[in-house]
């Protein structure tokens, strides 16, 4: 039995809603990484895929995409475009330090289990 385009077009909405319902749920002051977010939306080893979904989010979204970095804090905007001096003031603001065009994982980074209940 093979996807009918309509099958395909679904399981994408669905895959990206799942993505962007576990972003909302990072918390302010708090940041994953692409893989992290990938794992916790249950779609496994994703992490290309979450960078690329995210770069396509309209200009006014609510979402929190600056509460995503690169793997080991590193934020993979480059510094000095619109959108990465965007991401580094909205971390900045949260209370997030940026040092080295990273960000300390270990003291930012979010912990769902932490948070819950």
């Amino acid at each position: 039995m093979t996807d009918t385009p309509a099958d395909t077009e679904s399981a994408a909405h669905i895959r990206r809603t799942t993505l962007y319902l576990t972003l909302a749920q990072v918390p302010a002051g708090k940041v994953v990484t692409y893989g992290q977010l990938a794992e916790m939306a249950g779609l496994g080893r994703a992490a290309r895929w979450v960078g690329r979904t995210l770069s396509q989010l309209p200009n006014d979204t609510k979402l929190p995409w600056h509460r995503v970095l690169g793997a080991g804090g590193r934020i993979s905007l480059p510094a000095g475009s619109v959108s990465g001096d965007e991401q580094r003031a909205r971390l900045r603001t949260e209370g997030i330090s940026v040092l080295n065009n990273r960000v300390d994982i270990q003291r930012h980074g979010w912990r769902p289990v932490e948070h819950s209940g």
